[in-house]
């Protein structure tokens, strides 16, 4: 994770999603606030962010096979 705890509780991150991809929820939220949460504002920051979070969920599904 690239963001600290303060710089997550700055930008008012929940708790729950304070994961390996909160660094880049930070921006993603700041751009939809500046862009009163239009869907088809801030794509590129969703992409990246939804993208981060499907690997993570690879990642952790594979790590679970290998430990069965």
């Amino acid at each position: 994770m690239e963001a600290s705890q303060e710089d997550l509780q700055n930008a008012k991150i929940p708790l729950g999603y304070r994961d390996f991809c909160a660094h880049l929820l930070v921006p993603l939220n700041a751009c939809r606030r500046k862009e009163l949460y239009l869907p088809w504002k801030c794509e590129h920051e969703r992409h990246a962010y939804e993208k981060c979070e499907y690997l993570e969920y690879k990642r952790r599904l594979k790590h679970v096979k290998e430990s069965h």
